[in-house]
């Protein structure tokens, strides 16, 4: 599936690269890539096939049945049916993705992140058959991979460690001596875990009892391995990551931190580049600490190195993840680099282009991870399809991005056998603030239909003054949805520039009936006019007037008038309204029904009508329908 495109000829030469301890390495012959088959689907499996496009690398999908129309799948090269739709039968079954490989003759693979991108077995499989890994080394992944090992590998390499028993914990006797001999709160966590599964906080004796083995079983379940070890729970903690790059002369530098400290259930949400707690010389000591630990496992490729940090900028190792991360696109979008090109540059040998003083963190990016889930069910996952499917538009200027990685279109199918990710929106600006603010407008531009989706909530946060001021923690969301998320609340402000709104669409809709029924009718709106808005039980009286190819909107309250001035050039029909009131940038989805509008801003969605005065009035008067009555 796919045609194949003409591969660009890259030249062979020899290198040669003294590493940063001043040893000469000796000289590797540089094998140019040819064909790179991606172990994964969705926006991941795209992202790495437009960069090896890119490179005139040739590319290879591989496809469940589920997938077997996906986006990646087209737009790769060659693809390969690999199995059913779960993962333990497709995309995890590693003789599969070897075979289809060698059937293919792709001399790399590429592994996203998740499935096989950290196995251990899938690398050495993918070494036996010939063919190249992007990615680290086989003991980097073995070493990194175990979460008891890992943090014994990090004190020895003297990366600042949570206070803890690094041992796998047997009993929960032994579990209580050693939570006691840490202090409380501890944390208790599977050695092999990921996601939150295998994780408990205990506060007291009571919490170790109890939590201890149900963690053990919670593991043993999830992943097979049943160890667990305790450490000190930080409290008030950031989630802050170094990205590390290394290649295969001992050469390793970090690119900046990564801030992902917004999540819900251990799972990201959003994330930001640079962090608004890290300062100049935290970052260089994480980062110092981050590239001793990829140096003391010979690291290659990308790889990012986890923190925890408390409120007074004490950070300790968390993990190291050895593989590409889900929010790379950030540290992108801060220092110009294009990470799976360096990955793919690693794995044929050639040494880094760059020194640690030539990386420069320029500007802010955030990125909002679009879950197919509902925020009002404590983000229960949904399954569907995508009837509309309209992100914003990217934008790519020298100081003003925006970035969409996908791996749908319109008519794709959420599936529930895989994560429930539809996109990752990225924004950047000069100042936090920029990028912030160009996230909340790209969020109102976002337009989805046909499964729920975490939009409204991402907007909400966007929005929020804490947020804003850069105050965040690993426990943001249930602090501030303590009842869950109910749905974002408007400003008068914002409702009488959605009044202004409705009038101004209402009045384009009545011109173009009038067109469409033969009357005649100048270009554009022209009468004036009186109108009620209602929203819910909130209804605003409003004047309307055409003047100088604007809409003057009155907003009467009492006596007292305020003019909104309304420029657009929205027509009948389109689903997007983007404007300006009184000089500020509007943007308003509409979706149009029968004797209404539904208007989505700012992460509110509200039923709107436009009536004149008396009608307004009359309504007032209708008997409210009883929920129980039969229609």
């Amino acid at each position: 599936m796919g045609s194949a495109k003409k591969t660009a000829k890259r030249k062979t030469r020899k290198a040669s690269r003294t590493n940063s301890t001043g040893t000469r390495r000796k000289s590797v012959r540089e094998k140019p890539i040819e064909k790179i088959l991606v172990a994964n689907r969705g926006e991941i499996a795209c992202r790495v096939i437009k960069t090896a496009r890119a490179l005139g690398i040739k590319t290879v999908a591989v496809y469940s049945d589920s997938d077997h129309d996906a986006v990646h799948v087209e737009m790769a090269d060659e693809s390969v049916h690999i199995g059913p739709s779960p993962a333990n039968q497709s995309y995890l079954v590693i003789e599969k993705i070897v075979e289809a490989a060698l059937e293919t003759g792709a001399d790399a693979v590429h592994p996203g992140y998740g499935f096989l991108s950290e196995n251990e077995a899938f690398s050495k499989a993918l070494k036996k058959a010939g063919i190249r890994f992007i990615g680290p080394n086989v003991e980097a992944i073995r070493v990194m991979g175990d979460k008891i090992e890992s943090k014994k590998f990090a004190a020895k390499a003297k990366v600042n460690s949570v206070p803890g028993y690094l041992g796998s914990i047997k009993s929960t006797s032994d579990a209580l001596k050693i939570a006691q001999d840490i202090g409380y709160p501890v944390m208790i966590k599977a050695s092999a875990g990921g996601g939150g599964k295998g994780m408990r906080i205990a506060y007291s004796d009571k919490d170790v009892s109890q939590g201890f083995e149900s963690a053990m079983s919670e593991a043993r379940s999830s992943f097979g391995d049943d160890r667990v070890f305790i450490e000190k729970y930080i409290e008030e903690p950031r989630h802050i990551e170094i990205q590390v790059l290394g290649d295969k002369y001992g050469n390793v530098i970090y690119l900046g931190e990564r801030e992902c400290s917004i999540q819900r259930r251990n799972q990201k949400v959003i994330e930001e580049a640079p962090s608004p707690f890290v300062d100049k010389s935290m970052r260089a000591a994480m980062g110092k600490q981050a590239v001793a630990l990829a140096k003391a496992v010979s690291y290659e490729s990308a790889g990012t190195v986890e923190f925890i940090v408390d409120k007074d900028k004490n950070f300790y190792f968390l993990e190291m993840n050895t593989r590409l991360q889900v929010e790379h696109p950030v540290t992108e979008l801060v220092t110009g680099l294009d990470i799976v090109e360096q990955m793919i540059r690693v794995a044929e040998g050639h040494p880094l282009k760059m020194k640690q003083s030539d990386v420069k963190i320029r500007g802010w990016a955030i990125e909002s991870r679009i879950y197919a889930e509902d925020p009002k069910r404590n983000f229960l996952p949904s399954i569907g399809r995508l009837v509309y499917y309209r992100p914003p538009a990217e934008i790519s200027e020298s100081s003003r991005k925006i970035r969409n990685d996908t791996g749908v279109e319109e008519g794709s199918e959420i599936s529930l056998y895989y994560d429930p990710m539809i996109a990752k929106l990225c924004t950047y600006g000069a100042t936090r603030l920029e990028a912030i603010d160009l996230m909340a407008e790209a969020l109102d531009q976002f337009d989805i239909e046909g499964i729920n989706h975490n939009i409204a909530f991402l907007t909400t946060v966007m929005r929020q003054k804490r947020f804003r001021s850069g105050r965040l923690t690993t426990n943001y969301i249930p602090e501030e949805f303590p009842d869950g998320f109910t749905g974002a609340e408007l400003s008068l402000v914002d409702r009488e520039r959605l009044a202004a709104v409705a009038a101004f669409v209402h009045a384009y809709q009545t011109w173009r009936a009038k067109q469409i029924s033969g009357q005649l009718a100048s270009r554009q709106p022209t009468a004036k006019g009186d109108w009620v808005v209602q929203m819910g039980e909130w209804m605003q009286s409003i004047g309307l007037e055409w003047k100088d190819d604007s809409c003057h909107a009155t907003i009467r309250n009492g006596g007292k008038e305020k003019l909104l001035r309304v420029i657009s050039n929205w027509r009948p029909g389109q689903r997007l309204f983007l404007g300006e009131i009184n000089g500020e940038a509007v943007t308003v989805q509409i979706r149009f029904r029968a004797n209404s509008l539904i208007f989505i801003h700012k992460g509110a969605e509200l039923v709107v009508t436009v009536r004149p005065p008396f009608v307004a009035d009359l309504s007032k008067l209708m008997p409210k329908k009883d929920l129980g009555e039969r229609s």
